[in-house]
């Protein structure tokens, strides 16, 4: 049975795959099973940010897993610390509590700020309340599907947690609105991945800071696909200067190869926890710790925060430069950038297919916009050439003329 009918058979239909079947990856490149290579435009949502295989991650992922991969966070272990304390000071935080997916740490920081509701600063048991931004994302489990806008990310799940305020993403006026004195935390992604690379105006995450500290609350910043240099810096919440509360990663966090994550805070927010209050069996393991410091030290070491700064403004400088009735707005940081699609046009899956067909592997969100977020070390000259394929498609596509708005 091929592939795609072996998987439609037996995988939940959870996904709606483009149709190509992947076995090897390489850099920023990926083959299929007939050994056609495309430019990956995608990194897997941010977590292939180091490209595919890298060597120095694989390498720190074999040496480590014939040594010790899960004796469990019962017993201490010798990977776990440099990891952790490379974490807090890149971050500028204090203390960091490793997991696995960005949405168990996602997860974590509703527990923390919670409990520091009650314990710190005096909110009334049960009574917090957490304000988050419409049109987030923030992972899939129960409780951050109930914050969530988007219909179809809620449609049957319920009864969903309370405690959450929704209010629009950008908007300092609506967020004060929404303060009310059971509030813990301000809990954003800086800019909105699932919901299509939506940029706050400049200076929202320093307003957020003003907020938070003038009305005692925790912010706390959602960068499992921001952070680790996607936009140019190695957190996006450096480009306005400040500090969260808290920091959630992920992602690129486990250089591609495997699934690591961390809540990193304060000391008076994360010292809530105590032995019993939550864990994970796999969480902070010593081959997860070996390969995210690896992850680290890769970007460091080659300069990938600087790549993406550079690479990503001659990605936008050419998007932007594109002149097609189908192409509605360009919008980014560093090399993470959205392409809205007119709908009159064509779908964003469409688009996304005859990329496809053309070598170059991305994927639509929201049905009107191409994500193109390629590994951090591409060459210009693949993403040159990815570009060129995406321009070729909006010929392709073109319906009757529509400004383009940068």
């Amino acid at each position: 049975m091929h592939p795609i009918e072996l998987e439609r058979r037996y995988s939940a239909h959870n996904y709606a795959p483009l149709p190509v079947v992947l076995a090897r990856g390489q850099g920023a490149h990926l083959f299929d099973t007939d050994g056609r290579r495309y430019v990956d435009m995608m990194s897997a949502y941010s977590a292939a940010s180091h490209g595919h295989a890298h060597p120095r991650i694989l390498a720190a992922l074999t040496e480590q897993a014939r040594r010790l991969a899960v004796p469990s966070r019962a017993f201490y272990n010798d990977r776990l610390g440099p990891f952790l304390a490379e974490l807090c000071c890149l971050t500028g935080l204090d203390v960091a509590l490793p997991m696995n997916t960005g949405a168990e740490a996602v997860e974590t920081a509703i527990k923390a700020v919670r409990r520091w509701g009650y314990r710190v600063k005096g909110v009334p048991r049960d009574q917090a309340t957490i304000i988050v931004a419409d049109g987030n994302f923030h992972g899939r489990t129960t409780t951050i599907v109930g914050f969530s806008s988007e219909p179809s990310y809620r449609d049957g799940f319920g009864p969903f947690t309370p405690g959450f305020r929704s209010v629009p993403f950008g908007d300092l006026a609506a967020v004060e609105r929404a303060l009310s004195a059971e509030t813990v935390a301000v809990l954003v992604e800086p800019i909105q991945g699932e919901a299509g690379i939506i940029v706050p105006p400049a200076d929202w995450l320093r307003g957020l800071r003003q907020i938070c500290d003038a009305n005692h609350v925790l912010l706390i910043l959602d960068e499992v696909q921001s952070g680790l240099g996607r936009t140019g810096a190695w957190f996006a919440f450096q480009h306005e200067g400040i500090v969260p509360d808290g920091l959630v990663l992920g992602k690129a966090l486990g250089g591609g190869v495997l699934p690591v994550s961390a809540f990193v805070g304060r000391r008076d927010v994360m010292d809530v926890f105590a032995p019993g209050s939550h864990g994970s069996t796999f969480g902070g393991n010593p081959l997860a710790a070996a390969v995210g410091l690896e992850a680290l030290r890769v970007i460091a070491d080659e300069g990938l925060v600087e790549r993406s700064r550079t690479l990503g403004a001659h990605l936008l400088s050419r998007l932007r430069g594109l002149r097609s009735p189908a192409l509605k707005e360009v919008r980014g940081r560093g090399l993470w950038v959205g392409a809205e699609i007119d709908p009159n046009c064509a779908s964003a899956r469409e688009v996304c297919e005859r990329l496809l067909d053309k070598g170059v592997l991305s994927k639509d969100t929201h049905d009107t916009v191409v994500r193109l977020a390629p590994p951090l070390v591409i060459s210009r000259a693949d993403l040159d050439w990815a570009i060129n394929r995406f321009e070729e498609v909006l010929h392709e596509v073109a319906c009757a003329p529509h400004p383009v708005a940068a």
